[in-house]
């Protein structure tokens, strides 16, 4: 982060100085990233526990920080994710359920509740963050531009919210992984692409970067994409894999992830 003083600012908590952020930074580093590339290679229930509490510590750390200094948001969010993440890798078999309701009427209320919580902190909270953060303009002006981001924004939306009504209508459930459709779904959407809320939601905040005309919120985008495809995913398939079986390995391999197929023929 020394490399660029206007991405360490971004992350600096005000009236902290950077030698006492450095101090904290490199034992972080240390115990959060070095560890967790071991992780990966090496499987110890011992070794999720100490970087979970590394996360822990360093999110106490930096929510105590922005409560004290009134700033440091964006790395404090960071922070929180990578922890909330770290817990759901160490108790992700308590957390793929399936739910108990098959109304589509509950289901619906459940997953519509879900959406606007999700909505407001990927699509307004991180990127209102993410531009204050880097000192973007947050007031955006009304042109060609702002009207292609919008209109792309509501048709990425349409795509998320077709996608959940399919999971409640067809799959008995909801997105959440804590309240999982019992029924493979691979209509609507699911027929042409495998992850189409995926795409919605990384739409949408490409949508926002148009919008705003920023670069950063672009990156969020696109690192949200990769860090979705790399370890989110995995943990998606290989749970359907378990509970659908077969069908689930026949519908991955006619059904792209990312890319429609839209002469697709599965049902």
């Amino acid at each position: 982060m020394s490399i660029s003083d206007h991405f360490f600012n971004a992350f600096q908590f005000p009236e902290i100085g950077s030698k006492a952020f450095n101090s904290f930074f490199v034992p972080d580093l240390m115990v959060v990233a070095i560890l967790s590339v071991v992780r990966a290679y090496i499987s110890k229930r011992e070794l999720e526990f100490i970087i979970l509490g590394g996360f822990a510590y360093g999110t106490f750390y930096c929510v105590n920080a922005s409560i004290l200094t009134q700033g440091g948001y964006l790395a404090t969010t960071v922070m929180a994710l990578g922890f909330m993440y770290n817990l759901f890798l160490v108790f992700q078999g308590q957390v793929f359920r399936e739910s108990e309701s098959k109304s589509t009427l509950i289901n619906g209320l459940k997953t519509l509740i879900q959406i606007i919580c999700v909505w407001s902190i990927t699509l307004v909270l991180f990127p209102w963050l993410i531009m204050d953060s880097f000192g973007e303009n947050l007031n955006p002006q009304v042109g060609t531009t702002y009207v292609l981001g919008l209109t792309l924004f509501i048709l990425f939306g349409f795509l998320g919210l077709f996608s959940a009504y399919s999971i409640v209508k067809v799959g008995n459930g909801t997105p959440l992984p804590i309240d999982q459709t019992s029924e493979l779904v691979i209509s609507g959407p699911y027929r042409y692409v495998r992850n189409p809320m995926a795409i919605a939601g990384v739409g949408q905040s490409i949508s926002v970067s148009i919008a705003f005309s920023s670069l950063s919120v672009l990156t969020y985008a696109l690192l949200g994409a990769a860090l979705w495809h790399i370890v989110v995913r995995p943990l998606e398939e290989n749970n359907m894999r378990m509970r659908f079986g077969s069908d689930f390995d026949e519908y991955r391999k006619k059904v792209s992830c990312w890319i429609p197929k839209l002469n697709n023929s599965s049902k």
